[in-house]
């Protein structure tokens, strides 16, 4: 089952196939299944043309797995993680040539 611990999405400034990306939607993703965890932390980056457009396009997507192994969800390992998180997406967008508006946030934050 995978669930997006922590979904959010954010102004952004990228260039992915020749498009540029104003959006990025960032995710703390959990997939459990037959007794087994990975965590991931997630981006996608989209045009977000306008206020309107929420179309994330999933060619400039961007995952670093966190932890795989035996075991189920845990809160305190979700906590431990969003309190890295923004570290995390750092590294992965810094590797590919972008960056996250960490202070302008598009919508509010989702939990699950």
């Amino acid at each position: 089952m995978v669930i997006n611990v922590y979904a959010q999405y954010f102004k952004a400034d990228a260039v992915f196939s020749g498009v540029q990306r104003n959006g990025a939607l960032v995710m703390l993703i959990s997939d459990s299944e037959a007794g087994s965890i990975i965590y991931k932390a997630a981006v996608a980056f989209f045009p977000h043309r306008d206020e309107e457009d929420y179309a994330v396009s999933y060619d400039a997507y961007f995952e670093r797995e966190l932890y795989a192994g035996k075991g189920r969800r845990s809160k305190k390992k979700e906590k431990e993680y969003l309190q890295q998180f923004r570290e995390i997406v750092d590294d992965i967008v810094k590797e590919n040539n972008a960056s996250i508006l960490w202070d302008e946030p598009l919508r509010d934050a989702r939990f699950e």
